[in-house]
């Protein structure tokens, strides 16, 4: 178990510091094409964030663990809402651009009920796998049109002066090694923590679903919880949302895309999954729209809540996974106490907070 423990560690932190060089590599090349830093957030950053979850995923199906990569993609989206952007919110509070509003959030939304009645029959085919990853391309290249008609309509363009690597040696690395080395860390992590995962899983008595779905999850999003805090602290509050929104639309559409096409059989979906986990997420991405739209921000409170119910998520899964005996009573508090008292106050954000100009 030492060299499992040493390369589960390993693992993260290779995808740590790829992601860093794939996402700082990305985002210059981006930035030097007049992209905004919304679009950044969408596209170069979330992608490369992403990409732990892509190696990870990938590596799972090749290595024949189908349980993990849902597991991992489930968790990462689930985690990305109530803990990065709870997280980020309690920092800063995030006022939201209104191009996410009308567009973002409803397709991650769409997006997530899409994969949800994908797997309805009990798991995604390697049609529907590809269906996912022309969505994406499709997705990809509106993005691109459009920021592309917006900055020749006069909208700011995004500038490098934020370059995290400004004044040290690496600024003189060229952008694209730097995504070149960040992508090879971070195929090598994924790897590792795919390995170490799966012993830890079977040593432990765990299902590789409930590993995936928690350590291998949390893992696959540090890169995404270092680049959305970073931002806010820079000031980028467009990227930082974005990031977080695009990570989930890239998590499902090219991750499951591409383990989907890869996989002889496809995905079968886990019944624990269907009957939990998948509802979870759906209900944690319909979730941001209300948040979002009390006064185009997301207030510290509301983060603090967020990160309430991504405790209370760890918990129960933790508790389902062993039987624990405190499961039933953690379930009645939670169904009687806490979901009720959250959707009281949201409302009342909703009625009570005035819209931004």
């Amino acid at each position: 178990m030492l060299i499992e423990t040493m390369m589960f560690l390993g693992g993260l932190v290779l995808l740590v510091i790829g992601a860093e060089f794939t996402v700082n590599g990305g985002a210059r090349i981006a930035a030097r094409l007049g992209i905004s830093p919304l679009v950044i957030g969408l596209t170069v950053v979330a992608f490369g964030t992403s990409a732990p979850e892509t190696s990870v995923t990938v590596g799972a199906v090749l290595s024949g663990s189908t349980d993990i990569a849902l597991g991992n993609v489930v968790g990462s989206n689930i985690f990305n809402i109530l803990l990065i952007l709870g997280l980020s919110a309690v920092i800063a509070p995030l006022y939201v651009n209104r191009q996410l509003i009308r567009q973002e959030v409803p397709l991650m939304i769409a997006v997530s009920v899409l994969l949800a009645g994908m797997l309805f029959d009990g798991g995604l085919s390697r049609l529907e796998a590809a269906a996912l990853f022309a969505l994406l391309i499709a997705y990809t290249v509106f993005l691109v049109v459009q920021a592309r008609r917006g900055q020749q309509r006069g909208e700011r363009a995004a500038d490098d002066s934020g370059d995290p690597w400004a004044g040290s040696f690496l600024d003189r690395v060229p952008a694209v090694l730097m995504v070149i080395v960040g992508v090879g860390g971070l195929a090598l992590g994924g790897n590792w923590l795919v390995e170490s995962a799966t012993v830890f899983a079977r040593a432990l008595g765990i299902s590789e679903l409930v590993i995936g779905l928690t350590v291998v999850a949390i893992g696959t999003s540090l890169p995404e919880v270092a680049t959305s805090v970073m931002a806010i602290i820079r000031g980028e509050r467009d990227m930082a949302v974005g990031n977080i929104v695009g990570s989930n639309l890239f998590n499902i559409l090219c991750c499951l895309g591409l383990a989907g096409m890869l996989s002889p059989i496809g995905l079968p979906a886990p019944p624990a999954l269907m009957n939990f986990d998948i509802w979870i997420m759906v209900i944690t991405a319909a979730c941001c729209l209300p948040i979002i739209v009390t006064g185009r921000r997301v207030s510290r409170p509301e983060g603090a809540t967020l990160l309430a119910y991504c405790v209370a998520y760890v918990a129960y899964t933790l508790l389902a996974a062993t039987h624990h005996d405190a499961l039933q009573e953690f379930s009645y508090v939670m169904a009687v106490f806490v979901v009720p008292l959250s959707v009281f106050v949201l409302l009342g954000n909703v009625v009570g907070i005035p819209k931004q100009k």
